[in-house]
């Protein structure tokens, strides 16, 4: 499923036109700087929980050394911020039945 794809099924759930149900799903999850609700709460530092759906969050990975596979040479990897998300147990359980 993509974003259209989402769209169509929001607007036929919430009795919507398709374009305007496809600019509520962009709101909430456009990655454009300075867009999308949940990208925006991320740069912040914070912590976006759906209940029952789950947690988006941030987490970082420090600095390592790491060696290139292909020539066997050392190389470092620098440290870095990442999104991440952790399922809520009801769609965990939803999903493993």
């Amino acid at each position: 499923m993509n974003k259209s794809d989402m769209a169509d099924k929001l607007a036929a759930k919430a009795d919507v036109s398709k374009a305007k149900a496809a600019e509520i799903i962009e709101h909430i999850f456009s990655t454009k700087d300075g867009e999308g609700i949940i990208a925006v709460e991320l740069d912040a530092g914070r912590k976006v929980n759906i209940t029952g759906f789950g947690t988006f969050s941030t987490k970082h990975r420090a600095g390592r050394q790491g060696r290139n596979p292909a020539t066997g040479e050392t190389i470092w990897i620098a440290p870095k911020n990442y999104a991440h998300f952790s399922a809520a147990k009801g769609l965990k359980d939803r999903v493993s039945e």
